[in-house]
């Protein structure tokens, strides 16, 4: 599979680039690797892949003869020519140059659907899978932006660090704001680890693919997204404190007040975040915004 697919390395060599540093940039350049991310998506040929990060185009290729169209947001503008040659033969590829931080995911499949001015189509339309290799420094930051979008995308698959990949999918006992933020939405599972040597350069750590099945209503359906987080913020604000302290602290009131929500919730005040089920912060949430 992809044997006309030119080595990333080879690509660096040709163009007289080296890899940013500061961007997080390293190549995965085992295709058995390459091809098991790209499984992972269950894709076929009515599918739609926003791809973030497509780097060199090493992912892209298995994409590509797997969907029917893919998307490709790329922040470093070097290496969009080199993108858009290797795959000009394909016209279901299409690369956009930017910071997908500051682009509405469903806005980006909108404008690239055949036939179509993104006018045409309204947000409900639009279904499409995300396929990315996330850098350490925004994989928090591009999780929040693309599960909260107005249509999110029915399911991601994900390259991040080891650590990262077992934070999302974490239980009651060891869970953090990561955890509560991803599953609230989606619900995780941790496939291959990809050991540190299959990347150039390499990086210090393992990484894992995660793929998210994102869920037709979130995880707690009868609270405010808004009114959730804000309680989830404060449980973890100070998280080796006792949540009785630290509830008080992030939400400006008394330890009192603290411990009459948390006891309405049937939650013992003494308990700490990373104890707590999603169905908890939720009967939480209630105690705290039914108060007036």
């Amino acid at each position: 599979m992809n044997k006309n697919a030119p080595s990333p390395l080879d690509l660096l060599r040709r163009h007289n680039l080296n890899l940013k540093k500061s961007l997080g940039q390293n190549l995965l350049v085992d295709a058995s690797h390459l091809n098991r991310i790209a499984g992972a998506a269950d894709l076929k040929q009515t599918d739609t892949v926003l791809e973030i990060g497509p780097g060199l185009g090493s992912l892209t290729h298995h994409l590509t003869e797997q969907a029917g169209r893919v998307v490709g947001v790329e922040l470093d503008q070097r290496l969009i020519p080199i993108l858009r040659a290797q795959f000009a033969d394909r016209p279901h590829v299409s690369f956009v140059h930017g910071d997908i931080l500051e682009h509405n995911p469903e806005e980006l499949i909108r404008a690239h659907l055949p036939g179509s001015s993104s006018a045409d189509v309204s947000y409900k339309d639009v279904s499409y899978k995300v396929v990315a290799n996330l850098p350490y420094y925004i994989t928090s930051a591009v999780l929040k932006h693309i599960l909260e979008s107005t249509s999110p995308p029915s399911l991601a698959v994900l390259l991040v660090q080891q650590e990262v990949a077992q934070r999302m999918a974490a239980q009651p006992g060891d869970m953090s704001l990561l955890a509560v933020s991803v599953q609230f939405y989606a619900r995780p599972q941790l496939l291959q680890r990809i050991p540190a040597g299959a990347f150039r350069p390499r990086p210090k750590v393992d990484s894992r693919v995660v793929r998210l099945d994102v869920l037709p209503q979130p995880t707690v359906p009868d609270v405010q997204p808004a009114h959730f987080f804000r309680t989830v913020r404060a449980g973890f604000g100070q998280r080796r404190k006792q949540l009785r302290n630290s509830l008080s602290a992030g939400l400006s009131c008394s330890k009192q007040e603290a411990e009459r929500w948390l006891t309405a919730s049937g939650i013992e005040p003494s308990r700490r975040a990373e104890t707590l089920s999603l169905q908890e912060w939720g009967m939480l949430t209630k105690s705290v915004y039914e108060k007036a």
